[in-house]
């Protein structure tokens, strides 16, 4: 069902600011920045070498969900994703066991992950993200 940790989600106001911090005062390496429209972001993942990754989340307008984050609590961890083998067996699963979710079926993410969104109410108040990754 879960094949590990996929990245840790930083909310920030700018992206090309964190990722000097990140890069360039910290020595991570930029993998990709990808701007998803339809989620109202620009994202950049950075890795610290191992296969977790931090992806930096910039919103693109005042209305996104990270520029409501970002306006009540400010820059930081904004979520955790785990990877799994099967994005829809894991969702009809969570559901059956009464697990609130933000998304029932899988939206599309960054590099052509297939994710979806658990409710913080239903983890202690953590954002947990689901991500399928395309096969190869």
């Amino acid at each position: 069902m879960f094949v590990g940790m996929d990245h840790v989600g930083v909310a920030v106001k700018s992206l090309d600011d964190a990722i000097r911090v990140y890069r360039d005062a910290l020595g991570f390496e930029l993998k990709g920045i990808h701007v998803l429209t339809e989620r109202k972001v620009r994202v950049a993942f950075i890795s610290a070498g191992g296969k977790t990754q931090i992806e930096l989340l910039e919103p693109l307008d005042s209305n996104s969900a990270i520029a409501k984050f970002l306006e009540t609590r400010g820059e930081g961890i904004h979520h955790f994703a785990v990877e799994v083998d099967n994005i829809d067996a894991v969702l009809a699963e969570m559901k059956k066991k009464g697990v609130a979710l933000i998304d029932e079926q899988p939206q599309m993410g960054a590099e052509g992950k297939r994710i979806a969104f658990v409710h913080p109410k239903s983890t202690k108040g953590v954002l947990m993200e689901l991500v399928e990754k395309p096969k190869r």
